[in-house]
């Protein structure tokens, strides 16, 4: 792609010899300028500041999973409130997502990377700050589209500043990291809330952001190059994004509040609404000049199969943590901190599950070390159903170890290679577009798990006591296992290998 330079003010300084991209290119037809990479240190720098990114966007869309009791306790509100404390952060960064990548060609994606980290440590610190219930709604879906604008430049910036033969070490990390980062989340939350600190209680699982992204912006400014390989030529189709976004407010917005008004037809029309004005955006797409989803992409079998096993993966496993958290916390009246480290048995697993899959597993076994993670994973949860039922009023954390443990192995086996199996067979210039897709879808589906397990769990709960809670749980548990066997039988249909053994 051509680049462009980007416009910065001329007050700000330029980077010291060897800390930005060398002059001389690199062998690359006229008209396609190429970006030389960085030097070994710079480019492990910009490596750092792209993973802080990572890790707070995606601790951040976990942990109120454990604060959401708490939450609702101090600043009140219907059962709703809980869920729209999680969606409206993963909603709106999933919409972000599937635009932001070409903003980043338009405005600059190092400028962008810094207005996303900026604006994401501002919302953090409006969440710690939060007044009442719309107000910290508010700053988190502010949260989630500031960091849906950072997160995808991040990406970018990296594939820039190291060089080709050196890339592929680079982002080893990443999946091990960011599967485990899912599940550290709440048990993170957990500690912050037990250590109270400065008084804060809830407060402080969204201002430990502030500290750390002033520290990851000042690195960025100094250390991210000006230049990386942005597409002047870019184009963002608003009407595309534009019925996207109405499609998918559509959809949410009556799976969270249905149950609380007795679900009138207006939910049922609103759902209805959805399914049509997303039928318009594909119609939209197929006309576009240039459409926000790379068409070709859905004439492949692997990657429209692989949108299913993701949302259904992802919602499940969302959906799950919140009812299973809100059973222990609401149902049994554990504090924060001992349903936080309840859930360090599974964290475990999934730290020995990422490490297999990351390691030599994947390579071995190929899409078989996806069925090999899900079938465990059914098998843990049929496990923790069953221990619910048994030992349903003594339930300990000691009797929840075993399920939770392999639940988290088989959780961790699909982490890391589930995107690589489902761009299997794409094109090198259908990879970028499929991964930002496969994010979005990510996001979107972790909103949607909690919308609808959510109220499936509270309409179980009903004005129950301890019980109802414990069979609304056990119930969750169920409906998380048949999803997993529904993407378990989906996977024969993904490509035999990866897209890193291409």
């Amino acid at each position: 792609m051509p680049a462009r330079r980007q416009s910065e003010p001329e007050s700000e300084p330029e980077p010291e010899s060897g800390s930005g991209p060398a002059s001389a290119p690199e062998a690359a037809p006229a008209a396609e300028p190429a970006i030389s990479p960085l030097r070994p240190k710079q480019a492990w720098l910009v490596l750092a500041v792209v993973f802080i990114a990572d890790v707070m966007d995606l601790i951040d869309s976990t942990v109120a999973t454990i604060a959401g009791p708490a939450i609702r306790a101090d600043l009140g509100g219907s059962e709703a409130t809980l869920q729209w404390v999680l969606s409206a952060y993963t909603a709106t960064f999933a919409l972000g997502l599937v635009t932001s990548g070409r903003l980043g060609d338009l405005v600059g994606r190092r400028r962008l990377f810094l207005v996303g980290m900026a604006g994401f440590t501002v919302a953090s610190l409006a969440c710690g700050l939060a007044p009442g219930v719309p107000f910290l709604i508010g700053a988190r879906v502010a949260q989630g589209l500031f960091g849906s604008v950072m997160i995808p430049q991040g990406f970018a910036l990296v594939k820039v500043v190291f060089p080709a033969d050196q890339l592929r070490k680079a982002l080893i990390p990443f999946g091990p990291v960011m599967g485990l980062a899912t599940v550290a989340g709440p048990i993170l939350a957990g500690w912050l809330l037990h250590a109270d600190l400065f008084g804060s209680r809830w407060r402080s699982i969204f201002l430990i952001n502030v500290p750390i992204g002033v520290s990851a912006w000042l690195l960025g400014r100094r250390f991210l190059p000006r230049r990386s390989g942005e597409d002047a030529a870019a184009r963002l189709d608003l009407g595309g994004v534009a019925l996207l976004t109405v499609a998918s407010g559509l959809l949410i917005v009556p799976l969270v509040e249905g149950r609380d008004y007795g679900w009138p037809l207006w939910t049922y029309l609103m759902m209805a609404g959805s399914a049509v004005v997303l039928a318009l955006f594909v119609r939209s797409e197929r006309r576009s000049a240039h459409p926000v989803i790379t068409p070709s992409l859905f004439r492949k079998r692997s990657f429209v199969v692989g949108l299913v096993i993701v949302a259904a993966f992802y919602a499940a496993l969302s959906g799950f943590q919140l009812s299973f958290n809100l059973m222990l916390q609401l149902g049994l009246h554990w504090t924060a901190l001992h349903t936080a480290l309840t859930l360090i048995p599974w964290a475990v697993g999934s730290a020995v599950g990422v490490g297999l899959a990351g390691g030599v597993l994947a390579a071995k076994l190929g899409r078989a070390t996806l069925h090999l993670g899900l079938g465990l994973a059914v098998l843990g949860l049929v496990g923790l159903a069953w221990t619910v039922a048994r030992h349903h009023a003594t339930l300990t954390s000691g009797t929840l170890v075993p399920a939770l443990a392999v639940v988290g192995l088989g959780t961790g086996l699909v982490f890391v290679p589930i995107f690589d199996f489902v761009l299997g067979d794409a094109t090198v210039a259908e990879v970028g577009t499929g991964s930002g897709m496969l994010n979005a879808a990510q996001q979107f589906s972790n909103a949607i798990g909690v919308a609808a397990l959510g109220t499936t769990f509270f309409a179980r709960v009903g004005s129950g006591g301890t019980s109802a809670f414990l069979n609304a749980g056990q119930l969750v548990t169920v409906v998380t296992a048949a999803l997993y066997v529904i993407t378990f039988c989906l996977v024969g249909l993904l490509p035999s290998h990866s897209q890193q053994t291409h």
